[in-house]
């Protein structure tokens, strides 16, 4: 399931609406198999596991089952009803979600192993946050971070030019908020840069076509991101151009649209 609408409040020059576009249920409808399967491989019993972004936990609770009574698991994020609604929804007794800043977290017992899906691209402060996610990790303990390079999106075929101009402002919107575009393919260097290693990439690509069932509205997902207004009160595109390119590419999506492809990966790093 493409998570592109999710936005975490962490950045220091924005803050991201991310209570909108049904986001709850988006959220709680994600599962460890369909939306960060690359990571069960680092998944063994006993583990201790951060998740950062946890959203309502519902990938969180997936870790908590397969690490099992022997591990503990716990969820950190910044929107409290998303949390008090993951507290609701997943009863997992090796399961603890938190409503917090996960800048602000600390903890005695530290972890093997912290995680974070599609969360870091919203992320203004990347060095506080690596280095935040070094000093609670265990002595060679892995740090797996799931996320995108929106630069290399693919669309066949062209979008509607309308939407490529919101895209582009988008893209804009994001650089100068201090988000990182393409946070998924920079992160090797960026964990060379804070000192881990034993890098592993792990291609996690979300293609979809108009020929399967569902696909299409998956392909409308940027109709859901431009149905946000922050761009317009912002100053980087008219409301007139955001409603255009909202109807232009719904109609590209419904009678034109092949395929997207969302380039995403998993990077994962030891601390030593």
């Amino acid at each position: 399931m493409c998570q592109i609408c999710q936005a975490v409040t962490v950045t220091e020059n924005k803050v991201i609406d991310r209570t909108g576009q049904n986001a709850s249920s988006i959220f709680n409808q994600r599962t460890l198999e369909q939306d960060y399967r690359t990571l069960k491989s680092a998944l063994k019993p006993g583990l201790r596991v951060l998740d950062i972004g946890c959203g309502s936990g519902s990938i969180t609770k997936d870790i908590a089952q397969l690490v099992g009574p022997t591990g503990y698991v716990i969820g950190v994020d910044n929107t409290e009803s998303f949390i008090a609604e993951g507290k609701k929804l997943f009863d997992v007794e090796n399961l603890e979600l938190i409503h917090m800043d996960f800048l602000d977290f600390e903890t005695e017992e530290k972890f093997d192993l912290i995680v974070s899906a599609r969360t870091f691209q919203w992320i203004s402060t990347l060095d506080k946050a690596i280095d935040k996610i070094k000093s609670l990790l265990k002595p060679n303990g892995q740090i797996s971070i799931l996320d995108y390079n929106h630069e290399a999106i693919n669309w066949t075929p062209k979008i509607p030019e309308s939407m490529q101009n919101f895209y582009n402002m988008f893209l804009m919107w994001r650089k100068d908020a201090g988000m990182n575009n393409r946070i998924g393919f920079d992160l090797i260097d960026i964990f060379e840069e804070h000192g881990f290693d034993q890098i592993e990439i792990f291609n996690a690509d979300e293609h979809y076509e108009r020929m399967f069932p569902g696909h299409v509205e998956k392909i409308k997902v940027w109709s859901k991101v431009a149905g946000s207004k922050q761009m317009v009160e912002e100053g980087y595109i008219s409301d007139a151009e955001r409603l255009q390119a909202i109807a232009d590419y719904n109609n590209w999506a419904d009678k034109e649209a092949t395929s997207m492809t969302l380039k995403l990966r998993e990077v994962r790093a030891r601390a030593n």
